[in-house]
């Protein structure tokens, strides 16, 4: 189930995984944040966990969701 370029990423999140890998445009879209946001997550290390393909980071979805799921444990954690 690709995702066409105009479909929302973060319903596709929702609803399965795409089978293909993300982009940190991709990233950067479902999370409604500056591509550089993004970037910033990555070099600090507090983002979904990416992976190099030559020269490009790609982002697996099972991976972006276990982060997800993450954050919130430990936001609820917190409150």
């Amino acid at each position: 189930m690709a995702a066409p370029p105009d479909t929302d990423l973060r319903a596709a999140l929702r609803s399965g995984l795409p089978d293909r890998y993300l982009t940190s445009d991709d990233i950067a879209t479902i999370f409604k944040v500056p591509r550089e946001t993004v970037y910033q997550w990555r070099k600090k290390r507090i983002g979904p966990p990416g992976f190099r393909i030559g020269k490009y980071i790609r982002y697996d979805p099972a991976d972006v969701l276990a982060h997800v799921a993450e954050r919130k444990n430990t936001d609820q954690d917190a409150a």
